[in-house]
């Protein structure tokens, strides 16, 4: 299934800080979440820009000690193509560099009044929902002497009539 910005902002009840209609429609491919502390001491070996953003009280506070330069340099260098979108807990000020830099790189800000740990597992428990992969089988699920067995096959091969010869011979089905 395909996640946008937009679906989020209203799953999530996000506020648009900075937007394009464009940026709203932004895929988002990953329910992995990133909290970008060592990046604004300016460490970026092991960046995701894949991930959504996520300030929280710890990265805002480290973020408006910096001098303007080099808030807006940070973030300038956070702000890649494949960013979904920058998320501020906590309805915190969003500074002025931060807005700047997503005019210019074009990425999406959204906020919140929800505290950083409670919108962190929002986010993820929402996108895990949509983005986890997934695979259908069909199966009979039985309990065989204390082993779990499942059954596989195509539609009509027997698998149910299978499953019930187990039963009456004293195994239990699961599923």
């Amino acid at each position: 299934m395909t996640v946008t910005v937009k679906m989020l902002v209203k799953k999530v009840k996000l506020d648009v800080v900075y937007a394009t209609d464009e940026l709203l429609e932004k895929e988002i491919t990953t329910s992995d979440i990133s909290r970008p502390g060592l990046e604004m001491t300016g460490y970026f070996d092991y960046y995701t820009p894949e991930r959504i953003q996520l300030v929280g009280m710890k990265e805002w506070s480290y973020l408006i000690k910096m001098t303007s330069h080099n808030r807006h340099q940070v973030l300038r260098q956070m702000f890649q193509t494949e960013t979904p979108v920058l998320i501020i807990a906590r309805d915190l000020e969003v500074p002025e560099e931060m807005l700047l830099a997503a005019e210019e790189k074009q990425i999406a800000i959204l906020s919140s009044r929800v505290p950083t740990s409670r919108l962190s597992g929002e986010l993820s428990s929402y996108l895990d929902s949509l983005l986890a992969e997934r695979t259908s089988v069909h199966g009979v699920l039985m309990d065989i002497s204390g082993m779990g067995v499942l059954i596989q096959g195509d539609s009509g091969f027997g698998k149910s009539e299978t499953g019930l010869e187990l039963v009456n011979r004293g195994h239990r089905l699961v599923a």
